[in-house]
């Protein structure tokens, strides 16, 4: 938008003004979209926002396209327009159709794209472009961003062995999930334990963020700060959730579910994938609150305070209160500081963690017996079981609400215990430490001596992470031969086995390093269903994690191809035959991890970008498996580092082993035999034009494409003036101006042609012509070749300037109403384009001395006729040309009289500086011109005849006045006589006949004389009644008239005839002459009849000639008056 100060003074008040410059500084239109490379799985849902600014219209609502360019595809398809029904193509209109596929305002400058399943063939490189409506294009109307489709590897399960589990209030329950993913790129998990009772929302138990950030869900926040409710990730993948006590409020469907987060490059965090397992549905019972009566008076006894090992402990708590049946309270057994068992208030029991494997097998037992009476059981009795018990008991105030307030403890006397080792033959032996590498089998040996009724076994286990790690069930063989699996290990392929009377095996298959520790073989000796006797032996085992013994390389015979060749790379996987999930990825630059095949461990293959460029195979050998990838026809979009990723997948986990060694592929194009034929070194004048080619000298041999690039050289630096892209685009440097002074264009050959016009000092230097040849790879793709460069001299100059008009005086003569050239020409000075010429014709009047400019051309073209009131007829009248370089003429149509006087020629010369002003190098002046201009010709004659005349008184005489020449046809005539006395000088005018047939009596004696006019050129004046005093001389003058194109009519010329001598005699001497005159008169009539007898022979002659001229037909008709009145006709001699 433009703006002026102008404008803004318009403007009311300052505000406005103010307001009015801000929005001329408005930004151009700027389209955004959502920054890529996008990375989303198959499956899930695509978002893109794109946002339109700069428009003037903010509030109009903008219609929006998005389109898309697939890998290896080199057109863009039409997916989907705000604003055309019509706008998708066949592929995508019926997603687009049933709303799978929707693009919708946000606001009139903002849309969401979303697609609401993705699939694999959905990557490619998205457009977002806006419509323009407006009449200017200014800014950015399309932006695109790059969409990423991965597989979904994100694993979640939960080992539980039963879909439902009950549990009475109060219980421990604990469950356990693993989560994990094989996704190469950058990604964090989530995880989240969730309760959903029927008829409400889920709701969150406890959960992990993607940050490792540890937060109770809504209503467990007061049982998670005081330990009640815990979430441990063990390992790598496993999830653990205890609760402490369960409430009837817990009861409902249990689950984990884990969400995979990727961050997106304008640093957001997005969910890729999201997984649950099964739910697992917990029931909870409610407990009975059993009336209580005894007091805090806390004793203990024992039946049988030493005992052989093996036989039963048993021992009694008694308590005692007042108002025994208003009070609650918890009772505990402890040996030493370690608690056996407690009773809550409510008669729940919670087990010491040392002695939960116990109560299990069933050999610890706790209950109430009386109102009073609380009773320990334990059997059989190890050697570890002697020591010092005491009883120990709380009192529990119940609130309104029904949750217990514990009271400070009471604790009984020492109960002193002693175990006694039977003698038996018993023994356990096992070897001390076994190791197992991730993935392999686990077989633990058990050897049992010395046996003498049924054995049983337990297979324990105990974590050594922690030095307060107690052992817990693995898997148990009763003296039945009956099989119970722990809890923890119900999902997991784990066998206890007795193949010989003295021999147990325990196999546990598919380890894991959560699985290392310290395993114990506890075998218990059986008589009459009571167990006699136990030994146990332990073993330290250790898992070798999978990255040490599976060991991944990649390497490949040839890293340095060129375009179009083939390249292989080979991954070795050595180790042992586990199941493994391998990914080919490439890596093209620090921010970009790309995906190209991932084989999975059950075999299925999940491909990424072109498929056609790739081929796998894969080979076992003794050494290990080699999986083979084979480039066919790389090109620069192969360029990049590859690695081979291996993922062990044990257990519904998936572990990511160490990467492999990378491998760089680099692609070189080939030698470029380009041949450029430059234009020599050129010497040119400032002010031309120029041209400097560069001609592609070789045959390409393959279709070809150039680039073209002109550079300028100097003074060691380099510039660039104008480039050419592959596609003939045409871009200046961003130090040029782009004008039209400069160009460049491509003709046949291939040539390509820099142009210069008007060449100035500053284009001195060296020019390069850089040509990049491109050429197509073997996926359609276009490459470039090494650049190749050809140089040519330029030097413009200034030539040497003496300009020279002719000088020599002239002088024409024309006739009025003809057309008349002024000559102007340069004899001798510099001449070519750069030269420019400012000519002005200056003319001086007649009359007048001064120089007035009568017509200027500029050096730029501009023809102007400087003002001058006096001069706008002449003005009117000029034709200026210039027929050569060097002549400049002043052409003046129909030529008036008052044109005459003086013209000159005056030139300057001028030329352009290297800032492109101009200047004047030269000037000069022509010589002048003389011009006349008449109204014609003169060439008027009048007879001259001098003549005598003697007459007596009253005789006539006539003056005649024959014009023999006029200068004209169209001339008119005035003729006077005049009379002048014998001895006076003054010639006195006696009669007139003006041009307009007007006659006027100058003396007043219109009375003796008569006017004749016989023929046009004769004019006669005949003096009667005469007497003495009209005696003198006698002659006539003519005036030529004619009619001016300027002036009207004037006179242009006077002549006079010949005298005519006029005397008178006395009376006396009449009669002494009359005689002679007598005679004198016979001759004169003789004469007369004479010349009319001629003139009838004449006419006749004429109207013969006119007869057989019309009879003839082949001439026109003449003028009869022409030949009647002849305009060379001569008067008689003797009048």
């Amino acid at each position: 938008m433009k703006c002026s100060q102008k404008t803004c003074l318009k403007a009311n008040g300052l505000l406005f003004c103010l307001g009015l410059l801000l929005h001329c500084g408005e930004a151009k239109v700027n389209t955004k979209v959502q920054a890529g490379p996008l990375y989303r799985v198959v499956g899930s849902e695509l978002s893109i926002s794109c946002n339109v600014s700069g428009f003037k219209g903010e509030n109009i609502t903008k219609e929006i396209e998005f389109r898309v360019k697939k890998p290896a595809k080199a057109m863009e398809i039409n997916i989907i327009s705000t604003g055309d029904p019509d706008f998708s193509y066949s592929v995508y209109k019926s997603r687009v159709s049933s709303d799978e596929i929707t693009l919708k305002h946000e606001n009139p400058n903002s849309v969401f794209f979303k697609i609401q399943r993705l699939d694999k063939g959905d990557e490619g490189e998205y457009d977002c472009s806006v419509v323009n409506h407006e009449s200017a294009y200014d800014g950015t109307y399309s932006v695109k961003t790059t969409v990423k489709v991965i597989d979904n590897s994100l694993s979640v399960s939960s080992p539980a062995s039963h879909p439902t589990l009950s549990y009475n209030e109060g219980d421990a329950l604990t469950l356990t999930c693993q989560a994990s993913s094989n996704t190469i790129q950058h990604t964090h998990l989530s995880f989240a334990w969730y309760l959903h009772k029927d008829g409400e929302d889920r709701k969150p138990i406890i959960s992990l963020g993607r940050d490792f950030t540890l937060s109770p869900g809504s209503g467990f926040e007061g049982r998670y700060q005081a330990g009640h409710i815990r979430l441990d990730k063990m390992g790598e993948a496993t999830y653990k959730l205890n609760m402490a006590q369960l409430e009837l409020s817990d009861q409902g469907r249990i689950y984990c579910q884990a969400q995979e987060w990727i961050q997106d490059p304008d640093q957001s965090w997005y969910s890729i994938a999201e997984k649950a397992a099964k739910e697992t549905t917990l029931n909870v019972k409610a407990r009975e609150v059993l009336p209580d009566t005894s007091s805090l008076a806390v004793s203990i006894s024992a039946q049988v305070v030493t005992l052989q090992e093996g036989q039963e402990l048993s021992l009694s708590c008694n308590v005692d209160t007042k108002n025994l049946k208003e009070r609650f309270f918890s009772v505990a057994w402890l040996r030493g500081n370690v608690e056996l068992v407690r009773i809550g208030p409510t008669g729940i029991q919670s087990v010491g963690p040392q002695y939960s494997g116990r109560v299990k097998e069933g050999e610890l037992r706790a209950s109430r017996i009386g109102d009073r009476d609380y009773r320990l059981i334990l059997q059989p009795v190890r050697t570890e079981d002697q020591g010092q018990y005491i009883c120990r008991a709380w009192l529990q105030d119940r609130g309104p609400d029904g949750a217990f307030t514990q009271g400070a403890p009471q604790d009984s006397s020492f109960q002193e215990i002693s175990i006694l080792t039977t003698e038996s033959g018993l023994s356990v032996e096992m070897k001390n430490t076994v190791g197992v590498n991730e993935g392999y089998g686990l077989m633990l040996t058990c050897k049992v001596h010395g046996v003498k009724g049924q054995l049983s076994v337990t297979w324990q286990r105990k974590s050594t992470s922690t030095s307060a790690a107690i052992f817990t069930k693995v898997i148990s063989l009763s003296q039945e031969g009956v099989v119970e699996k722990a809890e923890e290990f119900m999902s997991r392929k784990v066998k206890a086995t007795r193949p010989a009377a003295g021999t147990f095996i325990l196999e546990l298959d598919e380890v894991r390093p959560s699985d290392a520790g310290v395993y114990e073989c506890a075998v218990s000796e059986w008589e009459s269903n009571s167990k006699t006797n136990s030994q146990s032996q332990m073993a330290t085992v250790t898992v070798a994690p999978s990255e040490s013994f599976v060991k991944v390389s990649l390497i490949s015979r040839n890293n340095n191809v060129t375009v179009g060749e083939n390249v292989e790379l080979m991954c070795r996987v050595k180790g042992p035959p586990v199941p493994i999930t391998l990914t080919w990825s490439l890596q093209r630059d620090a921010s970009t991890l790309d995906n190209i095949l991932t084989l999975y461990y059950d075999g299925a293959i999940s491909w990424s970008g072109d498929q056609s460029r790739y081929q796998l195979k894969v080979e076992n050998q003794k050494n290990g498996v080699f999986h083979y990838l084979l480039i066919n026809g790389v090109s620069q979009s192969e360029v990049g580092i590859y690695q081979c990723r291996v993922s062990v997948f044990l257990d519904n986990v998936y572990k990511k082993l160490p990467l492999s060694n990378p491998v760089a592929i680099s692609v070189l194009n080939p030698t470029s035999k380009l041949d450029l034929r430059p234009t020599p070194a050129l010497t040119r004048n400032i002010n031309t034009d120029i041209k400097i080619k560069c001609s592609v000298n070789s045959k390409p041999s393959a279709p070809t494409h150039y680039a073209v690039t002109w550079l300028l050289q100097q003074q060691a630096e380099s510039t660039m003036i104008m480039k050419s892209d592959r596609d003939a685009l045409v871009t200046f440097g961003p130090n040029v101006q782009p004008s039209q002074r400069i160009s460049m264009k491509r003709t046949q050959g291939p040539s390509f042609e820099l142009n210069i016009r008007q060449a100035r000092i500053s284009d001195n230097g060296s020019y390069v012509c850089e040509v990049v040849e491109w050429l197509q790879d073997p996926h359609g793709e276009w490459y470039q070749l090494s650049p190749v460069s050809k140089t040519t001299e330029l030097t413009v100059i200034e030539p040497a300037n003496d300009l020279h008009l002719e000088k020599k005086e002239q002088r024409l003569t024309a006739r009025e109403g003809d057309e008349v050239e002024l000559k102007c020409n340069i004899i001798s000075g510099a001449f070519g384009p750069s030269f420019f010429y400012k000519v002005t014709w200056l003319y001086t009047g007649h009359v007048s001395s001064v120089r007035s400019p009568l017509v200027e051309l500029d050096h730029t073209g501009l023809l102007s006729y400087p003002g001058n009131q006096e001069l706008r007829g002449l003005q009117g009248r000029l034709h200026f040309s210039r027929p050569t370089q060097s002549s400049f003429y002043l052409g003046i149509k129909r030529a008036h009289e008052e044109d005459k006087g003086t013209y000159q020629c005056q030139v300057e010369q001028y030329q352009l500086d290297q800032e492109g002003h101009w200047q004047q190098k030269a000037s000069d002046s022509a010589g002048p011109i003389s011009l006349t201009v008449n109204v014609t010709e003169i060439n008027l004659s009048v007879v001259e005849e001098e003549q005598d005349l003697n007459l007596t008184r009253s005789q006539n005489f006539t003056i005649p006045c024959h014009i023999t020449k006029q200068s004209s046809n169209e001339s008119e005539f005035q003729v006077t006589w005049f009379w002048q006395k014998e001895s006076q000088t003054e010639q006195r005018p006696i009669f007139t006949i003006y041009r307009n047939a007007t006659l006027q009596d100058r003396l007043g004696k219109g009375d003796k004389l008569r006017f004749g006019h016989p023929l046009p050129k004769q004019f006669s004046l005949t003096v009667s009644k005469t007497s003495p005093e009209d005696s003198g001389l006698y002659f006539c003058e003519v005036e030529e008239w004619l009619l001016s194109l300027s002036l009207g009519w004037r006179k242009v010329a006077v002549e006079k005839s010949g005298h005519l001598t006029v005397h008178f005699y006395d009376e006396g001497l009449f009669k002494a002459i009359s005689e002679p005159e007598c005679k004198s008169d016979i001759w004169m009539g003789m004469l007369i009849v004479t010349v009319i007898c001629s003139m009838l022979v004449i006419v006749l002659l004429v109207l013969k000639m006119s007869r057989s001229k019309v009879s003839g037909g082949n001439k026109s008709s003449e003028n009869m008056w022409a030949e009647q009145y002849p305009l060379n006709t001569k008067p008689i001699a003797d009048d």
